[in-house]
């Protein structure tokens, strides 16, 4: 058995995404070795039999490094396509007129087919609709049932089976087809910890897939059409992660929009105390190059800054030239923000107001009561994880340390600020949870004999949802002679 992986240096976590570059047992190893806390499995690539050696080579990482693993299955979502044309290829001159259709017939330069028939009851006179990734843009004149007749504001080469987005409406379309509830299954089936969902547009869209999960794993919506920005706060309600879909609102919206939405979306997503992760070109060059550019680099910081949870690698460890170096960077970013003595009065720029419940008052004060008593890290004991997010949502200056008796609670607890997770048994009594406090602390290296520990629990132990204690624990000599015994 490999020497357990020390606690990570750095608060923020690091999502990788898997993929031909990075599907091997070893590649898998070497990335969690060199700062991914979590690996991204892609269901829009491959087939799903293809998927399983990948899901058991990052499990079996948990009995090599003695840590929990997270997996995160990213479903495709609906793909909006035009159809084919007859020679493969046309050209929309700017200016000129071009329609979309329901006839099958292959297009040319003045029509092509629109298989989606939700487009057509949606759209309205002045929305526009953008061709392969926003490269073209179209705008609609008229329309009917069966026909949209649109202008060529943004003309250039098309090509067969192009993608469509449509960022002026809100679809009557579902967030999963047939294909996402297939891989849906397969991914609960196979024990994910987080299934990310595509093309929400509202609140309900995460219902269905709240219904087939079934609480076997959570739900992360990805925010990436205009339309779930204007319901931001009952979509984050309505899901357990979010996720900063930055390529797709690109396409989408003004990318001088993006930005900004991005500071938005982390702020809420916090305040409500949801782990956020921001995506898509944050190290973009790497695939290529064995360094980032320096707008890079400031990107990935920014995103630090703004107290993200998570920062996301795509292309760069899936498919690039330079997986293990692009993690590498991500966490040497981490590290160096997070030593700049200003980090921490950035990260707290947005004002966190805790819920009037018990447990988010003592999570703020024991960010508190670490900072006063100089504290080396918070401990807490839970079973589904809601005490380490309350705790990790105040930002405290200190590493939390969770322990729970749920090995699928630990696994979520990747995506989570800060937080270092423990599958463990739990305790009984004040005295076990006092000593055991002590123990893990000295074993997982974030404290040391004379240091001071924050200890959160509830009372009655075993009980879900009863956090009601705040404990400081000053450890001694002496149980450092005595820590390394059962877990």
């Amino acid at each position: 058995m490999t020497k357990a992986l020390a606690p990570r240096s750095r608060k923020i976590r690091v999502l990788a995404t898997l993929g031909p570059a990075s599907n091997s047992p070893e590649m898998i190893a070497t990335l969690f070795q060199a700062g991914a806390d979590a690996f991204r499995i892609n269901m829009s690539h491959g087939d799903q039999q293809s998927k399983i050696p990948v899901i058991q080579a990052i499990r079996a990482l948990e009995s090599r490094f003695r840590r929990p693993t997270t997996i995160l299955a990213d479903l495709q979502g609906p793909k909006l396509r035009v159809g084919k044309f007859a020679d493969g290829r046309v050209e929309l001159v700017t200016g000129s007129t071009f329609v979309l259709d329901r006839d099958p017939t292959p297009g040319d330069a003045t029509r092509v087919e629109l298989p989606h028939r939700e487009i057509f009851e949606a759209i309205e006179p002045g929305a526009r609709l953008l061709l392969d990734d926003g490269k073209l843009v179209l705008r609609v004149a008229e329309h009917g049932p069966d026909r949209i007749e649109t202008l060529v504001e943004v003309g250039g080469p098309l090509s067969n089976n192009k993608g469509l987005n449509v960022p002026d409406v809100v679809l009557p379309m579902a967030a999963l087809t047939e294909k996402d509830r297939s891989d849906l299954a397969f991914a609960v089936e196979q024990g994910v910890d987080w299934i990310a969902l595509s093309f929400v547009q509202r609140p309900e869209d995460l219902m269905e897939a709240r219904g087939l999960i079934k609480g076997n794993a959570a739900l992360l919506a990805k925010i990436e059409k205009p339309a779930a920005i204007e319901r931001l706060e009952e979509i984050v309600e309505q899901c357990d992660g979010v996720m900063v879909a930055r390529g797709d609102l690109g396409v989408e919206l003004p990318p001088e929009q993006v930005p900004p939405l991005q500071k938005r979306i982390v702020e809420v997503s916090r305040r409500m105390g949801r782990p956020v992760v921001v995506a898509t070109q944050m190290l973009e060059s790497m695939i290529k190059s064995p360094s980032p550019t320096r707008a890079e680099v400031s990107d990935v910081a920014t995103a630090i800054y703004d107290g993200a949870d998570a920062i996301m690698l795509s292309a760069e460890s899936a498919a690039g030239d330079w997986p293990v170096e692009s993690v590498a960077m991500m966490n040497a970013i981490g590290q160096s923000v997070e030593s700049d003595p200003a980090h921490g009065d950035r990260v707290h720029f947005t004002v966190m107001r805790p819920d009037p419940t018990t447990a988010d008052a003592l999570a703020e004060a024991a960010k508190g009561i670490a900072r006063t008593v100089s504290a080396s890290c918070i401990i807490c004991f839970t079973s589904s994880g809601s005490t380490a997010r309350r705790i990790a949502r105040e930002r405290p200056s200190v590493p939390i340390l969770v322990l729970t008796p749920r090995a699928e609670t630990a696994r979520r607890l990747g995506l989570l600020w800060g937080t270092h997770a423990v599958h463990t048994r739990d305790v009984e009594s004040f005295e076990e949870m006092v000593a055991k406090s002590k123990r893990m602390a000295l074993r997982h290296g974030m404290a040391k004999a004379g240091d001071r520990v924050v200890v959160m629990a509830g009372v009655p132990f075993r009980t879900p949802g009863s956090t009601n204690v705040v404990h400081v624990v000053q450890l001694t000599g002496d149980e450092l002679k005595n820590y390394i015994g059962e877990g």
